[in-house]
């Protein structure tokens, strides 16, 4: 008799479960203690498991802190791996953010870079020694890349992604994947071979899809640095609902070749492109990780990637070479979509952003320049095309997966996803004109002269550097709750970089406020503001809010520059809503 995929699935998750140590083993008692809210996130610190080091190590130091250490053999690799890969393990028990384990042999390889450093007392690439997550939709040699699907389930794989040999070149530890959602379209991070990832945080919110895992994990503490995919949202929207930094890079600046993502070979030149970037703490975090695959010269690997190192990047100080002061960074605030009307905590936050940054008072270098950008004109064509160009194979392929094992779809997934007829080559043709259109409109919104900036009689000194704007029209969801994507597949159309910054705590007086405008503006519109009417609002409380950072297309550099200015400059957000929360 034929294995059922409940069979797989049962036989998947006991090989997961066997990888890990049992003195690594979370007593029961504190798998099941939460606090009032939910909260997970102090029970690595409590349950008895890590040493003091390795909880210093975890907890104290930041990836970049890390790397500083092992290159100069304060640390060794084998501690801070050893220290990530227990983090990880009790992570996984707690939230199940993991797919993949292979721990024996990171701590095999953490040993072989000491090793080689004592030998020649030098660090093996940017990234010596560091342990780093990735999403299951990366290939590493030896392991499944199954992305939860019973069909792909013990298949290993028999080379490495692109990523994964640069990171690897670099003298990265790579220690275990990452959960994500069935179809890899779905915005909480549930299939049917590994179940549910939690948000650690709050476990009646979504840890959001599709690198859900990967966000849960870097925010346990799991994991010091982890590398998602975004082709709708899927680094932003995890960033988000765990309180991180996540940066989606242009196509071409980080290698994608030889991902597992269950379309077939070549969908994405007739589609829109995934990219790969990092989930981490902070902003110096991430730049290290797009700096260090930088100068793993991608460009020999991977056809798609440009030849162009994060240092020969346009940075914030080439606005003007002959200048020797940076000119302020100039950020459009842009308030809504025109497709879906953010909520009333959503509206407040980016009216204190736009006030905080006017007030900041920043040295020169970091000093901000604010003004008002209208481009609700453009949001409901822009989610109009991102949804004709994202159902091109009408779900076929997907369907053809899952029903070659008989499994069903995902809750998220149960009522917005369903086979449709291919579209013709015409259609095809027609989507690609219509985004071509809208990239090329898009370039307008950077300029003054552009129509899209609001005339507060303040004259710019130049073009926009980045666009400040909602991550959602939203805040963290229940569960299952997550409504439209547009406010970051809009990004992923116009193939613009776009990253994640947390910005502050919603507090309890964060769930005053109604909506205003009258009737809803369509489906998505009713659907959000019941997140807002029909839900009890005490839900959200201690969740972060967070704002999207976009930058011009192929200003990577630009953008992860703009969001560690904007990163210091917003912190008297955080300051305030952390003294408000603990009165």
């Amino acid at each position: 008799m034929p294995e059922t995929w409940q069979d797989t699935a049962a036989r998947k998750q006991r090989q997961r479960t066997d990888r890990i140590p049992k003195a690594w083993l979370v007593p029961a008692a504190h798998l099941t203690a939460t606090n009032s809210s939910g909260n997970v996130l102090d029970t690595p610190r409590r349950c008895g498991i890590l040493t003091s080091q390795e909880i210093h190590i975890s907890e104290d130091l930041d990836a970049t802190a890390l790397v500083a250490g092992l290159a100069t053999g304060k640390l060794k690799s084998v501690d801070v791996v050893t220290a990530f890969c227990k983090r990880a393990a009790i992570a996984q028990q707690l939230v199940n953010c993991l797919t993949e384990i292979f721990f024996d042999d990171a701590i095999a390889r953490a040993k072989q870079l000491d090793e080689q450093f004592k030998k020649t007392g030098k660090p093996v690439g940017s990234l010596h020694g560091l342990p780093i997550s990735i999403k299951d939709s990366f290939k590493v040699k030896g392991y499944d890349a199954s992305i939860g699907v019973a069909g792909f389930c013990f298949k290993p794989a028999a080379i490495n992604s692109t990523l994964v040999e640069v990171l690897l070149e670099q003298g990265a530890v790579l220690y275990c994947k990452t959960n994500v959602p069935l179809t890899m379209m779905a915005l909480d991070s549930h299939n049917n071979v590994f179940g549910r990832t939690l948000n650690p945080a709050n476990t009646a919110l979504t840890a959001g899809g599709s690198s859900g895992g990967e966000g849960a994990l870097v925010a346990m503490r799991g994991s010091p640095l982890g590398i998602g995919t975004d082709v709708g949202g899927s680094i932003r929207i995890p960033a988000m609902c765990n309180g991180l930094v996540g940066v989606k890079p242009s196509h071409g600046r980080v290698p994608y070749a030889g991902q597992e993502g269950g379309a077939l070979p070549g969908s994405s030149k007739i589609g829109i492109e995934s990219t790969a970037g990092p989930i981490a703490r902070n902003v110096r975090d991430c730049e290290m990780l797009l700096r260090a695959v930088g100068e793993g010269q991608p460009w020999l690997f991977d056809s798609d990637v440009l030849p162009q190192s994060w240092e020969q990047q346009s940075s914030l100080n080439t606005h003007s070479p002959t200048l020797k002061v940076r000119q302020p960074l100039r950020v459009g605030i842009v308030r809504t979509d025109g497709h879906v009307t953010p909520l009333p905590p959503i509206q407040r936050l980016l009216d204190e952003v736009a006030r905080t940054l006017r007030s900041s008072n920043l040295p020169s270098r970091d000093a901000v320049e604010v003004v008002d950008v209208d481009m609700s004109r453009l949001g409901p064509q822009l989610l109009k095309v991102f949804n004709g160009v994202m159902s091109i194979d009408g779900a076929n392929t997907w369907f053809d997966h899952i029903e070659a094992t008989g499994e069903s779809l995902s809750p998220w997934l149960a009522t917005r996803l369903r086979r449709r007829p291919q579209k013709s080559l015409d259609e095809v043709r027609k989507l690609q004109a219509q985004k071509l259109e809208l990239q090329t409109e898009f370039m307008k919104v950077w300029k003054e002269s552009g129509g899209y900036w609001a005339r507060n009689g303040k004259q710019s000194s130049g073009d926009l550097d980045v666009i400040i704007c909602p991550v959602a029209p939203h805040p963290v969801p229940p569960i299952d709750r997550w409504n439209t994507t547009n406010y970051t597949s809009a990004f992923n159309l116009l193939d613009l970089p776009s990253g994640v910054l947390p910005a502050r705590t919603f507090l309890e007086s964060d769930m005053k406020g109604e909506m205003r405008g009258g009737e809803p503006l369509n489906g998505w519109d009713k659907i959000n503001q019941g997140l807002w009417n029909e839900i009890d609002r005490k839900v959200y409380v201690g969740s972060v809010m967070s704002v999207q950072i976009v930058a011009p297309k192929l200003m990577d550099r630009r953008l992860v520059e703009s969001m560690a200015v904007l990163e210091k400059a917003l912190a008297p957000l955080r300051e305030v809503s952390g003294k408000a929360s603990k009165l």
